[in-house]
């Protein structure tokens, strides 16, 4: 199965931009969840409006569908500021980056996302624009070339990335406030998700929104796109409302099951169990045996698997877990030791 075609990807995905940009929360007080976070960047919104002056560029890093997004659109709403939306790789050139800062206001939000894929280039145009809220052009070519500086308005940065290691030190360091994105809790997913359904008019009991938001793997992308689903079978097969055994026949035919897991990390765990008894095995060699692409494995399959426990990384390859097993219904190979030689941090 394509990533493109997952439900339970935490990747934007085509069908959650209309649904996303009319459930987006615009004031601190309506965004649900991240409230460590929310209470640091109340208080530096307010010094920053006393002050009169610009935030301090802001980084915002985590998992995919947290909402970095959403956060950075609340950021300018409560400055009082206009927004200019725009990602890493839509941003080729340093040209391309000085027309965007030309056109900026003072005060006015800059966000970047997926900011970890500019270019070494436009990273160096970024650094004094960062700190000296300047440009510096050459114009000319060979012997007669010459610098001039172009002064830029006081603007905010807001960079989002889900990759915070691939930074370079220089232009991480130019960010003066940095927020990690947490996952969300069931009960907070569960709020997210009957704020969303009363915004989509759709009636839900408590105990059918819980249900969504307890196999939604802590995204409120995902519990969004889920809502959507279990609304339209809701429609068809019911009279349109959401209870509990709505959602789980809903959810059970979209194949997620109660901890989020649908066909494919299935499918990663129970070729672990049947062809190499629960591993070690290689990444290389697991991808080759279940079909996936082995990058694929690495960067969305694992992190939740690895996340619940299911999945160890040792340096003899990856080890399936006593609750892999539990989950799955099966007895675990007592010849297995998943701690043998565990070492999370192994790259194999």
């Amino acid at each position: 199965m394509s990533e493109l075609d997952r439900l339970m990807t935490s990747d934007a995905r085509r069908e959650d931009s209309d649904i996303e940009t009319s459930l987006r929360p615009h004031t601190l007080a309506d965004y649900i969840g991240q409230e460590q976070t929310k209470k640091n960047l109340k208080i530096a919104i307010e010094a920053a409006l006393t002050r009169h002056d610009a935030l301090d560029h802001i980084l915002l890093y985590g998992p995919p569908g947290l909402g970095k997004t959403t956060l950075a659109c609340i950021i300018a709403s409560e400055m009082g500021q206009n927004i200019r939306i725009t990602s890493g790789p839509a941003i080729d050139r340093p040209g391309d980056l000085a027309s965007i800062l030309t056109n900026l206001s003072q005060g006015d939000v800059l966000f970047i996302d997926e900011i970890h894929r500019l270019s070494r280039a436009v990273e160096e145009v970024l650094y004094s624009a960062m700190e000296d809220y300047a440009l510096d052009i050459m114009i000319g070519k060979g012997p007669t070339a010459r610098s001039i500086r172009l002064d830029l308005p006081r603007f905010t940065l807001v960079g989002a990335t889900t990759r915070a290691g691939m930074l370079s030190a220089p232009l991480r360091d130019r960010f003066g406030i940095s927020y990690r994105l947490e996952m969300y809790t069931p009960e907070e997913l569960a709020k997210i998700t009957a704020r969303s359904a009363r915004i989509l008019k759709v009636e839900a009991e408590p105990a059918g929104l819980s249900e969504i938001a307890s196999r939604s793997r802590g995204t409120p992308r995902i519990a969004n796109r889920m809502l959507k689903r279990v609304r339209d079978y809701a429609q068809v097969r019911y009279d349109g409302r959401i209870t509990l055994a709505v959602a789980k026949e809903a959810l059970d035919l979209l194949d997620v099951d109660p901890l989020g897991l649908d066909r494919v990390d299935r499918n990663v765990i129970t070729t672990m169990m049947d062809k190499f008894g629960g591993g070690p095995v290689g990444l290389d060699t697991l991808a080759a045996a279940t079909g996936e692409d082995a990058g694929t494995i690495g960067d969305v399959y694992e992190p939740y698997l690895l996340q619940l426990g299911f999945l160890m990384r040792t340096p003899r390859g990856r080890v399936l877990t006593p609750s892999a097993y539990e989950h799955m219904g099966r007895i675990y190979p007592s010849k297995t030791d998943p701690a043998d030689g565990a070492e999370q941090t192994s790259l194999f």
